[in-house]
């Protein structure tokens, strides 16, 4: 979406007389992409729907203070993540995992998601992600499935591009690991 479109869609998100219809058309052509976003992080289909529809509660209900110092698609990844971010913690702290540890219960998700339906090198390949640090993963995901570029992501993740590349670098270090200790 250009930026006029962006500019276009912001303006009748924040009129009240258009918020409903201008609403539905974000709701349209954001759910897909913020849905993966969410699914790459949180790994199960029941946990990324309910995230994407407490993340659009919280679009619609703010989208007034939204100042536009950013692209629309930024501040929308944004709060899809840290929505995304609020929920794994809440399972942690509901599983007493520490927040450094490596997400087993992300990882038994994985393995039993009907929805995933990947060969055995795809499977491990999203093991070796899960094995990533929150930020590590972020960051590899975005940059790797997503290829966004390191200054969107930086505005996404509010970090700089350096941080982002070091991060990039050591999450493949990790996984590259990871691979070929599963061989």
């Amino acid at each position: 979406m250009t930026r006029d479109k962006d500019q276009l869609l912001i303006e009748k998100l924040q009129n009240a007389s258009s918020r409903s219809d201008a609403f539905s058309e974000l709701v349209q052509q954001y759910s897909r992409p913020l849905y993966w976003q969410i699914r790459k992080i949180v790994i199960d289909h029941d946990d990324t729907n309910d995230i994407l529809q407490n993340t659009f509660i919280k679009i619609w209900t703010s989208i007034n203070s939204f100042k536009g110092d950013s692209k629309l698609s930024t501040w929308l990844y944004r709060i899809a993540i840290n929505e995304s971010i609020t929920f794994l913690n809440k399972q942690r702290n509901k599983h007493n995992i520490p927040i450094d540890s490596t997400d087993s219960f992300l990882m038994s998700k994985l393995e039993s998601d009907p929805y995933i339906d990947g060969d055995d090198v795809q499977l491990k390949l999203q093991k070796a992600v899960l094995s990533l640090p929150d930020k590590q993963r972020l960051v590899f995901n975005m940059k790797y499935f997503d290829e966004m570029k390191y200054d969107e992501i930086s505005e996404i993740l509010e970090t700089s591009v350096g941080a982002l590349k070091a991060s990039y670098h050591h999450a493949v270090k990790k996984i590259e690991e990871f691979l070929s200790k599963e061989d």
